[in-house]
């Protein structure tokens, strides 16, 4: 069966995962870690994408960017991907993938979900067990957005852009956020969305994507729509057979 396209749509940001094949390792050295943010860096202002949030973890790394043209994310997550595997081949002599397959992505409603994103992204390495806190895994964003250190490949969201007036304002508010860690049921929406490549908003924002795309965002509820007179009628027909 055909792959269907994905949800893209210059100006809205997406969470996006890439994992290493078999969830093997794909980050062993610090220079591991500097050439694919290095390549990542290189790819944004190639193809034209904005990084908001970020981790590099061991066997594999999330990304919050908005394209800022139609194509921007599978170009940059090509161009990284191929960079890499070279790179990595080379240094550890070794044949074959790397990657687990094509990256996943959710496109999502920033107003609702950039920043529950961005924290469930920083806080990867605290849920795997590698860090007491985001602020003590030097490899995501976290830095940039909590405690303003210098990372050239973050760009604050016009949502982060709105917990404070000043640059020191919003990153105290932002600090805040990530105390409390993201609940379980928002977990699990995030991750699932994100999986099964389904848009993550509420039913007004997926009627506007729906419409912008033509595509059903999300999946049919399970069981039909119960709503529907169709349902009923074949409920009632079901039901006389009994």
């Amino acid at each position: 069966m055909a792959r269907l396209p994905r949800f893209v749509l210059p100006g809205y940001p997406q969470h996006v995962i890439q994992r290493g094949n078999n969830r093997q390792r794909i980050l062993f050295e610090e220079d591991d870690y500097w050439f694919i943010w290095e390549k990542l860096k290189a790819a944004t202002e190639k193809f034209q994408c904005s990084i908001h949030a970020y981790v590099l973890m061991p066997n594999h790394f999330h990304l919050l960017l908005t394209p800022h043209q139609e194509n921007g994310i599978g170009k940059l997550m090509q161009y990284v991907g191929r960079y890499y595997v070279q790179y990595f081949n080379a240094r550890y002599e070794r044949t074959g993938t790397l990657w687990e397959g094509r990256y996943r992505a959710t496109l999502l409603d920033p107003k609702d979900y950039l920043l529950p994103v961005s924290l469930y992204i920083e806080s990867n390495a605290v849920r795997a067990g590698l860090v007491d806190h985001p602020a003590d895994y030097g490899w995501s964003s976290h830095g940039a957005n909590a405690l303003g250190e210098d990372d050239p490949l973050t760009t604050p969201h016009a949502e982060y852009n709105r917990l404070g007036r000043s640059m020191k304002a919003r990153r105290e508010h932002y600090a805040r956020l990530a105390e409390t860690p993201v609940g379980e049921p928002l977990l699990g929406r995030i991750r699932d969305s994100t999986n099964k490549a389904w848009v993550l908003g509420d039913d007004a924002f997926c009627t506007r994507i729906a419409s912008a795309l033509n595509r059903r965002p999300q999946p049919r509820p399970r069981g039909g729509d119960r709503r529907s007179a169709a349902y009923r009628r074949r409920a009632a027909a079901a039901a006389a057979t009994q």
